[in-house]
């Protein structure tokens, strides 16, 4: 079976010409001046605007048409077609309709990937969701979610700023779906029927890491005990490979071709991080995570893939350009390497890490964050330090782009293996390599482990971070020295976490997503809730919400 289909299933993910859309042949309007000409011709009636155009007058003629006649200069919009310069994208898999498996309700793409990919992370636990929430208070549940863009396609901003030059109306929908904070809302109402804490953050296309220290940051403070992380984008439209385009930020056509001295762009590697390269590649994803402190993993017996130490977040300073790279990643990733030197030791970060680069695939980038990770490695003695970069097989999902990071580097701790840049013959010229290795093909680390990854992610304006992730044998062995008295039973619980996540994985590899949509499900009374000086009880939860937040200014009354 998997032979039968192995073809299809290859040529039918990650980074492919678009298919949303024919991109060579976009529908568009072209602004043409009638000059000084007389103009006359026949509509009905209802399509005669309120307020006439100026130099327009009309005559009534039978069966509800009218004849108008123009005078002097008149303006018109002509249909005319376009192509786009970059028709590479890096696309869900083919033939994967995310309305079959939920009432989608009109809901744009951005939101029915947010909930298809949340309510993958709740199943892939292997614990029941209110299993989870009986064990915590209700405000310590976080969700931290966005997109950079919003929701950009017809039934939200798109449709919204579009109707009135199309000559049709917006809905009642689409200025409020349309907000870059509605992956959050989404995954609060329609998954979780959270009450507890809900963050919308962006950082451009280091916005997966920003998401990821808010949650990391609450749960260390221990205002959250357990936390959905992540974000959905969907931003394959024309308009915006357009807007991407005409700031010379894509890979277009022709310039692939010119590097490859072809007439036939190959899309396929479109995306060439450290190569000889020419733009990134717009692409769409959805990437959730789960987190929560480690006494809880171990009370549930949740099984621990990794561990988030730190995330750290800088920005450049002053700028000549938006876009251009700054001083800011210096500081993130320097002091995430630091970081874990402190929690795992020098020789394990020496020998036994590696680098998820940021990886976008232009000239600019290849050039600065090689010199970048250079210069640390030389700073902390590290030599032939692998680096890697998922954009070459998933293009560039900005909002979500770290997302593919993490769970790619979740993938090197579980497997072994470090994918290579296989979209890159060699590395450019201009690409600082001294201490490094640059993985071209898939290097096997699982005679030597990997225990640390660095996230590095690079954003448009200056927004830059870096994460520290732990592999799961680090993170279990640091966990059985705290929990030595009770490893053993988690160990036990954690057999059968595993064996319902698998059966999930396998329900979901024969195509049965189940995704959760719980739409106007058991709603809360409000005149229900109790409200003490003490807490508050909401109807539905096992635990009430306490008041025992402390002040810094107590002491000064």
């Amino acid at each position: 079976m998997a032979d039968k289909y192995k073809k299809a299933v290859i040529d039918g993910t990650l980074v492919r010409k678009i298919e949303h859309f024919d991109a060579d042949n976009l529908l568009g309007h072209r602004k043409t001046d009638f000059l000084d000409h007389q103009a006359v011709f026949v509509m009905l009636k209802r399509d005669v605007p309120k307020q006439l155009p100026e130099g327009w007058s009309i005559r009534e003629l039978s069966d509800g048409k009218i004849e108008v006649t123009t005078a002097g200069t008149a303006e018109f919009l002509v249909s005319s077609h376009y192509e786009l310069a970059a028709k590479a994208a890096g696309q869900l898999p083919r033939g994967l309709k995310l309305s079959d498996h939920y009432n989608s309700r009109f809901h744009p793409r951005g939101l029915q990937m947010a909930l298809l990919g949340a309510s993958d992370a709740i199943h892939s636990m292997g614990i029941p969701w209110d299993s989870v929430v009986d064990k915590v208070s209700p405000d310590q549940v976080g969700v931290y979610s966005s997109s950079v863009f919003g929701q950009i396609d017809e039934e939200g901003m798109a449709g919204l700023f579009q109707a009135r030059l199309k000559g049709e109306r917006t809905t009642a929908k689409q200025a409020a779906l349309g907000l870059n904070s509605m992956p959050a809302d989404f995954v609060n109402a329609y998954i979780l029927g959270s009450v507890g804490h809900t963050e919308a953050t962006t950082g451009a296309c280091a916005s997966f890491l920003y998401t990821l220290h808010g949650a990391v940051r609450d749960i260390r403070s221990g205002r959250r005990r357990i936390a959905i992380v992540g974000n959905a984008e969907a931003p394959i439209t024309p308009e915006m490979s357009e807007g991407f385009s005409n700031m010379s930020a894509l890979g277009s056509d022709d310039n692939l071709c010119k590097i490859d001295k072809s007439a036939t762009p190959d899309w396929r590697r479109a995306s060439r991080p450290f190569g000889e390269n020419c733009g990134f590649t717009l692409s769409e994803a959805t990437q959730y995570i789960v987190l929560m402190d480690d006494q809880l993993a171990i009370e549930l017996g949740a099984d621990i893939h990794g561990a988030v130490p730190e995330v750290f977040i800088n920005a450049d300073g002053i700028k000549k350009s938006i876009s251009a790279p700054g001083v800011g990643n210096y500081i993130s990733f320097a002091k995430a390497v630091a970081a874990a030197v402190n929690i795992v030791g020098q020789e394990t970060v020496q020998k036994h890490s590696f680098v998820h680069a940021h990886g976008s695939s232009t000239p600019a980038n290849r050039v600065t964050e090689s010199e970048l990770i250079s210069r640390v490695a030389k700073a902390f003695d590290i030599t032939q330090w692998p680096v890697t970069a998922v954009k070459a097989y998933v293009g560039h999902t900005i909002a979500a782009a770290s997302g593919d990071q993490l769970i790619s580097s979740l993938g090197t701790f579980k497997y072994g293996l470090i994918p290579g840049i296989k979209t890159v013959s060699e590395i450019a010229e201009d690409v600082q390599q001294d201490q490094l290795t640059f993985a071209l093909k898939d290097i096997d680390v699982s005679a030597e482990p990997m225990r640390v990854a660095f996230i590095n992610s690079k954003g448009f304006g200056g927004n830059n971070a870096t994460a520290v992730v732990l592999s799961a044998d680090k993170t279990n062995a640091m966990l059985a020295r705290r929990y030595e008295s009770t490893f053993s039973e988690y160990l036990t619980r954690r057999e059968r976490t595993r064996q319902c996540a698998n059966d999930y994985a396998e329900q979901a590899d024969r195509g049965s997503l189940n995704v959760i949509y719980r739409f106007g499900e058991n709603l809360i009374d409000e005149k229900s809730v109790s409200i003490t000086n003490q807490g508050i009880n909401i109807p539905g939860f096992s635990r009430e919400i306490e008041f025992n937040v402390e002040s810094s200014w107590q002491d000064m009354q």
